[in-house]
């Protein structure tokens, strides 16, 4: 019987290449793990949070179960500070909603997987990171470039996978609760349980929110909005002799109100989001060389928004389905095949910036039939060459070309080059959210969904000095044939606009240095310069506004022996950016230029964590921003909220000063 089970859970992890849905559980007990995990593994040794993934075909950053402790780790969206590669910012002052950055593009341009699954779509993008908490989480993979085809066109700048804990964990109850002091609390359980001898379940409940809000710069605005967030999901596992399968549900209700203190100007969210999935594996063979799979995912989400004068009201049905087959043709070569198939059908209210619209119903859709080739010779070389194209309707055929090449010329030497196509359908309104929390005219058709079109090329190369040191670097850059942007330079409209051929792009450069020089004290540094693009109206090819040229991070760890004590530490330097026309003559309370030269300051943070490890709980106490610094004057003519001056979006630094936060974790294992 157990050698069975070890047969079908390997032949899984073939069938989902990239997966690593048991790299560190297994209900046999015994070492099921791919090989790149396995190196993985190696590399990391006991005590890596953040790393750069040594097996992996392209160039994939995991951020560790250990790496999701090093913060408060409330959310996704607060799990990438000591990244960057990933930058997170704020939408607006006024809503909460977080955003990301990957390779100097907005984060609609990275595809959200959850264990390979797309997720994060449409309505749910802007609010989407909050919904996913840090405790629920084994691991978050950022992958740079175009990822493999089998989970779909999406990934332009690159995929974030997360690994939620499974089943099989063999933790009966774990407990999760921090309190900040702004009154931000946070409370996360899960528990798994073996139903029957293959059968497996695991129940996952978070609730957060604040008691108060505040306005510590004076501007009349809450500086964070009061939010009540309940998140429960609940994930299966069955094996037989003959069948793998996963399947789970989940609900979430977001609420959270901002705006004026004392003043008719609010903003009113309510976001409910409903899903249900369901993955099916089996192998065709007895040596698993052959395997068929099956992914279907279904989410409804339904989102009531009031900003001022402006709302948006929406639904959505969002359909992901994925039939897979695996064939290992020889040791060096095998081929997946599948083709999968998105549907999503929009209804909007959009009320905005003296337009209205009513009953507007889209649906888009797209078929997807791929077939990718590998060939690997032992650890020196592998090549993934994608065949796949896109069947999208009223649009016609879009081939999407994918090509991945990994060569370890020598042991310590890693090189990957990595290109491809993306596509995506963009959303006027939820991908440009923050335009809604504005006074200003809406120019451009609030409803449309262009098609978007990018290639994207790039490569890495990483040396290993030994197990816990190395040292790499890697380019990527990225080019638009087809986009929808927002044209926000002047005071009193936005105008969305599409390429319509003219020249956008972004180029990355990024250098990360790990070392760890006595046992169990760790240091990374990391550093990434960013160039990025776009053709205006106007006829000129400018700098992204509010997109920052560079980013450093600097990360130490200590653990005393037996990580008894565990003590972090991350500083950040973030460098200026351009900002909009408009902003150039916004003044300081004292009449001098908050942006003399155009550009935002480059401005510093710092994150520290003690965490005091016991038999089975944690208490740790930390601070985030404890620089304190804040941007001046996120909400312009703040006095004037129904003006055509009144903007509450153009966000480019923290919000909120320092906090200091406490919690405890408590785990009981089997």
């Amino acid at each position: 019987m157990q050698t069975s089970i070890k047969f079908l859970l390997s032949a899984w992890l073939l069938i989902i290449p990239g997966s690593m849905a048991y790299a560190q559980s297994d209900v046999t007990g015994a070492d099921v793990v791919r090989k790149d995990s396995l190196k993985a593994s190696v590399l990391t040794g006991h005590s890596h949070a953040n790393y750069l993934s040594k097996g992996k075909d392209i160039r994939t950053e995991v951020i560790s179960s250990a790496g999701l402790k090093k913060m408060a780790c409330c959310a996704l969206s607060e799990s990438f500070e000591n990244s960057a590669s990933v930058t997170v910012g704020y939408a607006d002052a006024t809503t909460g909603a977080r955003q990301i950055r990957l390779l100097g593009l907005s984060g609609i341009y990275t595809q959200m997987l959850d264990e390979n699954r797309p997720t994060m779509r449409g309505i749910t993008a802007p609010y989407g990171l909050s919904y996913t908490p840090g405790p629920w989480l084994e691991s978050i993979q950022v992958g740079k470039g175009a990822s493999s085809v089998t989970n779909g066109t999406e990934s332009i700048t690159g995929s974030i996978n997360m690994e939620h804990q499974k089943p099989t964990s063999g933790k009966p109850l774990s407990l999760n609760a921090s309190v900040m002091n702004d009154t931000k609390t946070d409370f996360n359980v899960t528990s798994s349980h073996q139903v029957a001898d293959n059968l497996y379940t695991i129940l996952m409940g978070h609730v957060d929110g604040n008691f108060r809000t505040y306005d510590m710069n004076g501007d009349g605005f809450a500086d964070d909005p009061s939010l009540l967030q309940f998140n429960v999901a609940n994930r299966w596992l069955l094996h037989t002799p003959d069948l793998e399968m996963h399947w789970g549900v989940r609900y979430i209700n977001d609420n959270r109100k901002g705006g004026q203190m004392d003043g008719p100007w609010k903003s009113d969210i309510a976001n409910n989001l409903a899903g249900a999935y369901v993955k099916l594996g089996r192998a065709l063979n007895e040596d698993g060389s052959s395997s068929v799979a099956m992914v279907a995912d279904y989410t409804f989400q339904k989102t009531g928004a009031s900003f001022g004068l402006n709302s948006y009201d929406a639904q959505q049905h969002s359909a992901f389905a994925n039939l897979i087959f695996h064939n290992d043709i020889t040791e060096s070569h095998d081929l997946t095949t599948g083709i999968n198939v998105t549907f999503d059908m929009l209804d909007e209210d959009i009320i905005g910036g003296g337009q209205i619209l009513r009953g507007v119903r889209q649906t888009l859709s797209q078929i997807f039939p791929y077939a990718e080739y590998t060939f690997r010779r032992g650890e020196t070389l592998s090549v993934i060459t994608s065949l796949s194209g896109s069947f999208i309707p009223k649009h016609g055929f879009y081939p999407v070309p994918r090509l991945t090449v990994k060569y370890q010329p020598v042991e310590p030497l890693v090189i990957r080059l990595n290109g491809g196509r993306g596509l995506r359908f963009s959303h006027p309104v939820p991908d440009n959210i923050g335009i809604l929390s504005t006074g200003k005219k809406l120019l451009g058709d609030l409803s449309g969904r262009t098609l978007e079109d990018a290639w994207t090329f790039g490569g890495n190369a990483t040396f290993y000095f030994n197990e816990s040191t190395y040292l790499s670097l890697d380019y990527f850059q990225t080019r638009f044939t087809s986009a929808l942007l927002a044209d926000r330079e002047s005071t009193g409209a936005i105008t969305l606009y599409q390429l319509d051929g003219h020249k956008a792009w972004s180029q990355n450069i990024q250098a990360d240095f790990n070392i760890e020089p006595v046992e169990r004290l760790t240091f990374t540094l990391t550093g990434r310069y960013t160039d990025a693009r776009a053709w205006q109206p106007s006829g000129e090819v400018r700098e992204l506004p509010l997109s920052s040229r560079f980013k450093a991070v600097l990360n130490t760890q200590y653990k005393t022996n037996a990580n008894r004590w565990t003590f972090d530490f991350t500083a950040s330097v973030t460098g200026s950016s351009r900002v909009y026309d408009f902003m150039k003559d916004l003044r300081d309370d004292d009449g001098t230029l908050l942006y003399p030269e155009g550009r935002t300051p480059v401005y510093p943070l710092l994150y520290a964590q003690i965490t005091r490890s016991f038999r089975t709980f944690d208490v740790y106490v930390g601070g985030e921003n404890l620089t304190g610094f804040v941007q001046k004057h996120p909400v312009i003519d703040s006095a004037n909220p129904f003006s055509d001056s009144f903007d509450a979006a153009s966000v480019w630094g923290p919000l909120m000063g320092a906090k200091i936060y406490a919690g405890f974790r408590l785990t009981i294992w089997k």
